[in-house]
Parts: C-alpha cells; structure tokens; sequence
C-alpha cells in the first residue's frame, strides 16, 4: 500500500510575515510545497492531503489544483479552531490555533492508509521521501511508526543558533526519547549546544527530528482519545498546544507503539525569516543546476 502525503500548511507565518507556504522561492514561481510534493511523486506517494484554514483556501487551491491535476490525488482539509469533538467548545477569547495534533486529526475522516506528516514550509530532500516509501512497504504492524532523523550538521543555520530535538534510540533504532535542545549553533567548524553555564560540543551527526514521520491510521485514535484528555487539562487556556510528537511520546514510553528511526543523509532547510529567502532559493537553484529537478518543475 502506496502511502499519502500529509501536508501541515494551515500556520499564517507570523515571525515570516504574510502566507509563506505560498511564496515563490524557485525560479519559474516554484513553493517549497511544489518540490516536496514533487519528491513524494517521484518517490511512489499517490495522494497529498492539505491541511489549511478555509480563509486562504480559494488562493491556495487556485495556486496548487491546476498544477498537480493528473499528477497525484489531492485533499484539502480545514483546521479551525472551532472544529473540536462533542461536548467541547471553543474558550472565549481564544486565537492560537490548537497545535500540530489537532491539524492531523482534521485529516482522519480522508486518509485510511499509512500517512506520512511534513511541514509546508521545510525542504526535506527526495531521498527522505524515498525512505518513508520504504519503511511503509516493510512495516507490516499497525502500532509501528517512524520518524526521519536528520544528521545536526545538515539543518544548522549559519545566521545563529536553532532549537533541535535531539533523538536517543536503542540498539534496534527505535526512538526513546527527543531531548530538545534550544540553542545549537556552529563556531567555525565545530557544533555547540550553549547553556546558561557554559557550552558542550556536539559531533553533528546526532539525529535529530524536523517534523517528517510516518504513521499509521491507528495514530488518529490515539490522537483522538489523547486530544480529549489535552481539553479537560488545558482547553480554558488561552494559549494551550497539542503536539502530536507529544502524543507519539506517551505511546512510546507507555508501550503501546514503536517509532523506529530512520537515519537520513538528505539535506534540510526551511524558511523561518524573510533573511532565509536568499540562502533558500540559492540552494533550490542549485539543485536544479545538478540536474535534480526540472525547470519549471510541472510541465
């Protein structure tokens, strides 16, 4: 079973400034959506699942139906912050929208087969892509799952420091525990994680996770019965997320799934601030100059 490409596009971009999963970045008006829905064609996916808000999605699917028609099969589905199970109901005064958890689980009446999950806004490289294909094709049990661990080195960012999840595995590569470090930066060479009381250094191939996993559809129950439990906690707060790494993380330590780590050496970069346009698209002009992609990339 061919899986399906789960696209996390509902975030407005606030620190960026305007609807940035929609900003053309390569040289014929390319997005970052275009190359990672590209690679997941080319890596055998068979539909691509978008989740937005329904403000945008006039636009966004004007900007992306005519391209992908006949190419791959496409869903849109909405995040709102309304949209949330019986009994339940929105806290006055509430804006934030609720997390990656709850922008998945928008998806479970579309998607019946293993999914893959990615940011809109980060490039994740064809090879990854290829993995995941992989991984679904070989993982015949419903409660394994499997997260991409991208190697430090290949997702620091020359303009300052980043905050990395830090994966630790056992010795079958199953992942144990993402330690988040918050300040990661490179000095010359070398790669430090700073702290208040000094600075470690790190090897840089350390795997660390950049929101691309893979599930299966057993995830959207657990999402589900988890998510209820985050409102009776924390749904009167103003400013409450639910994370669904968080959720994998409960399913890990309690024994209920397994999520192996898939180490890849693909290249990672996205666009945080209007300073990484440069740096992105000289990157993505690159790749098409080494032949990885078509110019224009739909034809």
């Amino acid at each position: 079973m061919k899986p399906t490409l789960l696209i996390l596009a509902a975030g407005m971009g606030s620190r960026y400034g305007g609807l940035k999963q929609m900003d053309a970045l390569g040289p014929n008006g390319e997005t970052i959506i275009d190359f990672s829905v590209y690679d997941a064609i080319q890596s055998g996916f068979e539909k691509v699942v978008f989740v937005i808000r329904e403000s945008f999605a006039e636009a966004f699917k004007e900007a992306f139906e005519p391209k992908l028609k006949g190419k791959i099969q496409t869903e849109y589905v909405y995040q709102e912050l309304d949209d949330l199970p019986e009994g339940f109901s929105l806290p006055e005064g509430r804006e934030k929208p609720w997390g990656t958890g709850h922008a998945i689980l928008m998806a479970k009446d579309v998607i019946n087969e293993p999914f893959a999950i990615i940011n809109a806004d980060d490039f994740y490289g064809r090879e990854a892509f290829g993995q995941v294909v992989d991984f679904v094709e070989n993982s015949p049990s419903e409660n394994e799952y499997a997260m991409l661990g991208y190697a430090l080195n290949n997702t620091l960012s020359e303009f300052g420091t980043v905050s990395r999840g830090v994966c630790e595995t056992d010795d079958q590569s199953n992942l144990v525990n993402i330690v988040e470090r918050t300040k990661i930066g490179l000095e010359g060479e070398k790669v430090f994680f700073y702290e208040e009381d000094g600075k470690t250094e790190l090897s840089g191939r350390e795997a660390v996770s950049m929101n691309f996993w893979a599930f299966k559809p057993s995830f959207f129950t657990h999402l589900e019965n988890q998510f209820i439990n985050f409102l009776k906690e924390k749904g009167s707060e103003l400013k409450s997320e639910f994370y669904f790494n968080a959720v994998a993380d409960k399913l890990i330590k309690s024994g209920k799934a397994t999520t192996k780590v898939i180490n890849t050496d693909s290249i990672w970069f996205g666009v945080t601030y209007q300073e990484d346009r440069p740096m992105v698209q000289e990157k993505i002009g690159q790749l098409i100059k080494d032949g990885i992609y078509p110019s224009p990339i739909w034809k």
